[in-house]
């Protein structure tokens, strides 16, 4: 199963719980298994069904802009990462 961690601004939809096990073939699934876990966890991180603008994917390491249809393999670890502008 792969290991989800849940940001700090959303553990309160969690009871603080910090991580999940969740066993899921892309990133659409896991945010679905959250939201029932969790619920309200979709709403706060999708716009438009998709993954929103403020928030970044991060599979193994390495950040995905392939958003829900991101490929999740069963030891991966999944962050959501709140996106960084700059200039």
């Amino acid at each position: 199963m792969a290991t989800v961690f849940i940001p700090s601004q959303l553990r309160e939809l969690s009871d603080g719980i910090p991580s999940v096990e969740i066993d899921a073939k892309n990133v659409r699934e896991i945010v679905n298994q959250l939201d029932e876990m969790f619920p309200g966890f979709k709403e706060r991180i999708c716009l438009d069904g998709d993954i929103a603008p403020s928030l970044q994917v991060s599979i193994d390491n390495i950040m995905t802009s392939r958003g829900m249809i991101a490929k999740v393999q069963p030891h991966s670890e999944v962050h959501f990462i709140p996106a960084i502008g700059g200039g």
